[in-house]
């Protein structure tokens, strides 16, 4: 049984890690459980983590290189670092959150791995370092222009992975999510805010002409992807894309959750936000060949399990503030 620490494993895509891992493995959660949405949202994901088996959940911040190194030491084979100061328009307000937390932090993650002795380093990165479009769909090897500070600092995060694998000989991988969606997502992404307003029948606003494409990509293909990584060492090194294969407009998003939901919300056009990224598609090619990722959900298929779920659980999914 390996020992597995996941760092953000309170929030979306960390508790789904989780709970995958913790039926063969000892599974150890850090997250800091911050207030950029409902800290009670996350004790739920929680909750259902535990439901499944025995994690340990260690309350801390990455940007504490003492914290982090108490907990991943030599007894921890893998780490999933997953922990990030998240959302792009947030971080067009506040670039230095992002920087301490996805920057600062990340390097608190390798230096203790490597410290350790960890067999492998598996980081969350995004779609996000490519920003600027030179062409579709996005191959590893397109330049990486980030459009917003969240995606530099992600993109500082992947060379600090693949310089800890190169000088230090830190096995580490990077995987490049495109805006991944399912149950128990981020409140303040996309997927959640049209649903919880369509089935209240609210207004809907989209930020630009609802003509800009997104790859997403559901969250059991995600988790697939991490865990193929506890089996093979091919991909050290390398950032990596993991998306869904395929893009839509917004406007055919919208469409969808509406024939979803049978709501009568009329969409109101705004003018876009900084840092929002036009298009989004991920050539998923090499993650396909090194550690054999097929993604499996189509976007219908996905937001008819994530409604399903929403409607379920509304209760505890609180909206954002507001500007989001």
């Amino acid at each position: 049984m390996s020992k597995i620490v996941i760092t953000g494993g309170a929030g979306f895509i960390g508790s789904h890690l989780a709970e995958a891992l913790v039926s063969d493995h000892e599974v150890v959660i850090i997250d800091n459980l911050d207030d950029y949405y409902s800290p009670a949202l996350k004790r739920r994901n929680l909750d259902c983590v535990m439901a499944k088996g025995d994690a340990i959940f260690v309350r801390g911040d990455i940007t504490d290189l003492a914290f982090v190194r108490s907990v991943i030491d030599d007894t921890v084979d893998y780490v999933y670092h997953e922990a990030a100061q998240a959302g792009v328009r947030i971080s067009v307000r506040d670039p230095f959150k992002p920087n301490t937390v996805n920057v600062t932090g990340t390097l608190n993650v390798l230096t203790a791995a490597r410290d350790a002795g960890v067999k492998r380093v598996i980081n969350a990165s995004s779609s996000s370092v490519y920003g600027t479009v030179q062409y579709l769909p996005f191959d590893e090897n397109h330049p990486t222009i980030p459009v917003s500070p969240y995606g530099i600092s992600k993109l500082a995060a992947e060379h600090y992975c693949r310089i800890f694998y190169e000088v230090y000989g830190l096995p580490a991988v990077s995987l490049r999510y495109f805006t991944v969606y399912g149950p128990r997502m981020r409140p303040d992404l996309a997927i959640s805010i049209f649903t919880r307003k369509m089935l209240k029948n609210e207004p809907i606003t989209v930020y630009g002409d609802g003509e800009q494409t997104r790859d997403f990509t559901f969250i059991d293909d995600i988790v697939k992807a991490n865990l193929n990584l506890l089996k093979t060492g091919a991909a050290d090194g390398y950032a990596m894309n993991v998306g869904g294969g395929q893009r839509i407009t917004l406007n055919d998003l919208i469409a969808l959750i509406r024939e979803i939901t049978g709501s009568a919300s009329e969409v109101v056009y705004s003018q876009r936000q900084k840092g929002d990224a036009e298009h989004t598609l991920a050539e998923i090619s090499l993650a396909g060949k090194l550690i054999g990722y097929r993604p499996e959900v189509s976007i219908g298929g996905g937001l008819g399990r994530f409604i399903e779920w929403y409607r379920g659980e509304v209760r505890w999914v609180p909206s954002m503030p507001a500007g989001f």
